[in-house]
């Protein structure tokens, strides 16, 4: 009897997940771009660059300090919103939660909108009580609207990382006999900040990319002061630089959260296998 060797079946041919059509759509759209970035690089004139260029840069300052503050102030404000967002109070959780779906659920522009001109309509009030000076300044509004909005959103990173916590960690340190409060400084809080690393550069990236909305309430960011030298010699390549100095922000943004990140995750990692 005769054996029968059957032959394996042909591998079959692997299909690339870009194809032709893609990779042509993909080298037009890049050589139209580039074409454009080429244009209004050769359009630059150097006498405008030398008179407004300046504004440019103060504008950008002016954009950073804007975001930094933001940030910073929402920060503070995040921590006894999330702190309600976690607390089992009913009335607590639910002031926590309308605060929370008030300032994620609108958008930014009218919350600022709000603010600027809002405050407005109170100044004798304000004078009053000797508040008029903050609400007076239109950076001010802008800082206080983008800080109560970021502060809802890094309120719900906050909470979200601190319930991915597994319950066992909690459970380990109430058998250990530790204070729920040294708990939290010690063994739930470094671990919540570590998942909400990204989430927060996150939104970063997004409050400067958002942060161009001040320019409306006549702030003069980066946005604003390009404006106001387009209007001067319309120039379209200024819109340009402009797109850069918030690109060259998310990036520099973006590489610090990878650095930090890999800081404080490098104990998590798989060690490196010698070669040889």
């Amino acid at each position: 009897m005769t054996a029968v060797i059957s032959e394996a079946p042909p591998a079959a041919a692997k299909r690339s997940s870009i194809t032709a059509t893609g990779l042509v759509l993909i080298s037009i759209w890049g050589l139209i771009f580039v074409g454009i970035v080429w244009a209004l690089v050769n359009s630059v004139d150097p006498e405008r660059l030398a008179s407004y260029g300046g504004r440019i840069a103060q504008g950008f300052v002016v954009t950073v300090e804007l975001v930094i503050a933001s940030m910073l102030i929402g920060a503070l404000i995040s921590i006894p919103v999330a702190a309600g967002r976690l607390s089992t109070n009913r009335l607590v959780a639910g002031i926590a939660f309308g605060f929370s779906y008030f300032f994620r659920g609108t958008p930014l522009v009218a919350q600022t909108f709000l603010i600027y001109y809002g405050a407005g309509q109170f100044s004798s009030e304000l004078k009053a009580v000797g508040m008029w000076w903050l609400f007076r300044d239109a950076l001010n509004c802008a800082v206080i609207a983008f800080a109560l909005n970021t502060a809802a959103y890094q309120a719900e990173i906050l909470s979200g990382a601190i319930r991915n916590v597994p319950r066992g960690q909690r459970e380990g340190a109430a058998a250990l006999g530790l204070h729920k409060w040294l708990t939290l400084r010690k063994i739930i809080l470094p671990q919540a900040l570590v998942s909400a690393i990204r989430p927060y550069g996150n939104e970063v990236i997004l409050m400067t990319k958002a942060s161009s909305i001040a320019s409306i309430i006549t702030v003069l960011d980066l946005m604003a002061q390009t404006r106001y030298v387009f209007s001067k010699t319309y120039d379209l390549s200024f819109y340009f630089w402009a797109a850069l100095f918030y690109l060259a922000t998310v990036e520099v943004v973006s590489h610090l959260v990878n650095l930090v990140e890999a800081r404080l995750t490098r104990h998590v990692r798989p060690p490196s296998t010698a070669r040889g």
